[in-house]
């Protein structure tokens, strides 16, 4: 199989086998719409196997989102054909309307157009708490 490079655009690189399509959900790039190519279950050195995004074209990457969903990915920006920057998402100590609470008398459950908020709360376990009533989310 070949896929070529991309002359603009970004290079999603390192993202766990298997989990390129619930990345471009998370990040709300409709693949219907956007030109792109998903590399899934390449061979990787570091990982075993990996997925690859290519996305052509102008393309604003939430990393905060990417940094949750796939924290040891990478961030190839590309303009005239090179590689200009490379971006490594960490994990954000806040996050809003990516994970739902669970809490049923929260009041994001209760009242619609409420932003879920959560703020980090254990790295290590991807821990996170709801701003409004304090449950616990783990992703």
């Amino acid at each position: 199989m070949e896929v070529t490079s991309i002359t603009e655009g970004i290079i999603i690189d390192h993202v766990p086998a298997g989990t390129a399509l619930k990345v471009l959900n998370y990040l709300n790039i409709n693949p219907a719409t956007t030109r792109l190519a998903l590399i899934m279950n390449t061979t990787s050195h570091q990982f075993g196997s990996k997925d690859i995004i290519k996305i052509e074209g102008e393309q604003d990457i939430d990393l905060d989102v990417l940094g949750l969903v796939a924290r040891q990915a990478t961030v190839d920006v590309v303009h005239g054909g090179r590689i200009v920057q490379k971006l490594t998402p960490n994990l954000p100590e806040h996050v809003t309307n990516v994970i739902s609470c669970v809490n049923p008398r929260c009041v994001t459950t209760i009242e619609r157009g409420i932003k879920q908020r959560f703020h980090l709360v254990h790295s290590e376990r991807k821990e996170y708490r709801c701003d409004y009533c304090d449950e616990e989310a783990k992703f």
